[in-house]
C-alpha cells in the first residue's frame, strides 16, 4: 500500500522556477555592489526597471499577450508600486548606510512579513513546519549577516531603509498573490514592471546625467539586473506563486543570503570563513524544513480518505 496516500505531491516545476529565482536574485547582489558607486539609488531602480520593461513588453507582443482582466489590476498595481518600485529603491539607498551582511540580516525578515500577511490577509494559515522553517532561516541569515558585518559601518538611517524594503517586499509578494487568480504570472511580472518603472520615473534625470558618466562594466550590470534578476527572475517567482503558497515561497528566498555566499566567492574571490559558511548551511536547512511535508501510512482496515493529511 501507498505510504504516502494523501500526502500533497512536490509541483518540481515550481521548485524548479523558485530555484532559478534563488539564483538570479543572489547574483543580483553583487550586480548591484559593481553598479552601486556609479548610479544613485532610484537611478538604479530605473534603469534596472527600464530595461526589464523593454524585455517583458516585447515577450507581449510576440506571443500577443492581451492585458490582464479587471479582478487582476488591484494585485498587480499594489505590488508594482510596492515591489518593484518602492522595495528596489529602499534596498539601492538602504545599502549605502549599512554593510552587506547587515543588509541581508535585516531584509530577510521578509518572509516573515509574507507569513504573517499571507497567514491573516490570504487565509493560508501558519503550518507548524512552515514556522519551524522559517525560524531556523532566519537565524541562519543572521549568522550570515553577523559573520559578514564590518562593524561601525551601520547608520540608523540605512538599518530603517532596510526595514522598509523588508516591508515592502513581504506587502508586494502578498498583493501579487490574488492577482494570479485572474491573470497568468508573465501579464502580472510584465504589468507590475511597468508600474514599477512610471513609479521611478522621477528619477529619469538622475538616470539621464548618471549613465554617460559611468564605466561599461556598470551600465552592463544595470542591463543584467533588469534581464535576468528582475524579467526572468520575477517570471520565475510568478509561476512558482501561482503553483504554491505565499507563505512557502516566502521561505524559499532564506536560500538567497546562502547562494550569495557562492558567487561572491567565485567572482569576487571573498573566502567565506567557517562562520558565514554555517550560517549559510543553516539558512538551506530552514528551506528544506518549511517545504517538507510527510504522508503517513494508511493502516489497512481505513481508508485512505480517512489518513490523508490534512492542509
Amino acid at each position: 500500500m501507498d505510504q504516502t496516500a494523501g500526502a500533497p505531491r512536490t509541483d518540481h516545476r515550481a521548485l524548479l522556477a523558485a530555484s532559478v529565482t534563488v539564483v538570479m536574485w543572489a547574483s543580483a547582489f553583487v550586480s548591484i555592489r559593481a553598479s552601486a558607486q556609479h548610479f544613485g539609488p532610484g537611478a538604479l531602480a530605473l534603469g534596472r526597471l527600464l530595461t526589464a520593461s523593454i524585455a517583458l513588453g516585447a515577450v507581449l507582443l510576440v506571443k500577443r499577450v492581451p492585458p490582464p482582466s479587471r479582478q487582476a489590476w488591484p494585485g498587480i498595481l499594489a505590488s508594482g508600486v510596492l515591489w518593484f518600485g518602492l522595495y528596489m529603491v529602499a534596498l539601492n539607498w538602504g545599502e549605502q548606510g549599512v554593510d552587506a551582511g547587515t543588509a541581508a540580516m535585516i531584509v530577510n525578515i521578509g518572509p516573515l512579513v509574507i507569513a504573517l500577511l499571507s497567514g491573516w490577509f490570504l487565509k493560508e494559515g501558519f503550518p507548524p513546519k512552515l514556522l519551524a522553517g522559517m525560524a531556523v532561516s532566519f537565524v541562519g541569515a543572521a549568522v550570515v549577516g553577523m559573520s559578514t558585518s564590518k562593524g561601525g559601518s551601520s547608520s540608523l538611517t540605512g538599518a530603517l531603509l532596510c526595514l522598509l524594503a523588508a516591508v515592502t517586499y513581504g506587502a508586494g509578494v502578498v498583493s501579487q498573490k490574488p492577482a494570479l487568480r485572474h491573470a497568468s504570472p508573465l501579464q502580472v511580472t510584465t504589468y507590475g514592471c511597468f508600474i514599477g518603472t512610471a513609479a521611478t520615473l522621477p528619477f529619469a534625470g538622475q538616470l539621464f546625467t548618471q549613465l554617460p558618466e559611468a564605466p561599461p562594466a556598470a551600465t552592463l550590470n544595470m542591463v543584467y539586473l533588469g534581464l535576468f534578476p528582475t524579467a526572468l527572475a520575477f517570471t520565475t517567482w510568478s509561476y512558482a506563486l501561482s503553483r504554491t503558497t505565499a507563505g512557502k515561497m516566502g521561505a524559499t528566498t532564506y536560500a538567497v543570503p546562502a547562494v550569495v555566499v557562492l558567487i561572491a566567492w567565485l567572482v569576487l574571490d571573498e573566502v567565506p570563513g567557517p562562520l558565514t559558511l554555517l550560517g549559510g548551511a543553516i539558512c538551506l536547512g530552514g528551506v528544506a524544513v518549511s517545504r517538507t511535508r510527510r504522508g503517513r501510512p494508511a493502516p489497512a482496515a481505513v481508508p485512505a480518505t480517512e489518513t490523508a493529511d490534512r492542509p
